[in-house]
């Protein structure tokens, strides 16, 4: 399976993008890169310090500028970050450039994977108040999500069981887009 695109992975907090990132990547033979890890290369600061230095507008502005950035680049699987894609730009960037894969996640999956993790600025509350912010998000960002070339759900799972599911999805999509470039 080849593609001269960029597997961009979307989704919530906790929603499995950088596991499952990884390791589609090395199914894939492409460059694994994370979206946050990019934004704290370019700050020279974690992305919660992004956060609380800068807040949440520069912190969003940022990103974007990051998401461009990533886009235009060469094929590889790029784990967005959790908001991203929620940005016009990067949804116009990803639809020329990307295959866009949502790792979607019910309320669920999305607590118990974010429940007790302090590395995450978007979640920094009592884990009594996750639940509420966490649908908060469902709620504001799903209809973003909603606009992905390949929507997986993901489950409480074996990571590599999500993996082969998101590869033979983007299996499905290529050869359904070979098809209609035949036609």
């Amino acid at each position: 399976m080849k593609t001269n695109k960029i597997i961009l992975l979307v989704g919530l907090i906790g929603s499995g993008k950088t596991s499952v990132g990884k390791r589609l990547a090395k199914k894939l033979s492409l460059p694994f890169v994370d979206g946050d890890q990019e934004i704290e290369k370019a700050s020279g600061l974690s992305v919660i310090d992004v956060f609380k230095c800068f807040g949440l507008e520069e912190y969003r502005a940022g990103e974007e500028r990051i998401m461009k950035r990533l886009l235009s680049g060469s094929p590889c699987v790029l784990a967005s970050g959790g908001g991203a894609f929620v940005a016009e730009q990067t949804r116009c960037l990803a639809k020329e450039h990307a295959i866009t894969v949502w790792l979607k996640a019910d309320i669920e999956v999305l607590y118990n994977r974010t429940t007790g993790r302090k590395r995450r600025p978007f979640l920094q509350c009592s884990d009594s108040k996750i639940k509420n912010k966490l649908q908060t998000y469902i709620d504001e960002e799903y209809p973003y999500y909603n606009q992905a070339d390949i929507v997986v759900e993901t489950k409480n799972e074996a990571v590599e069981n999500t993996v082969e599911r998101v590869f033979q999805s983007i299996r499905n999509y290529l050869k359904k887009e070979a098809t209609q470039n035949e036609e």
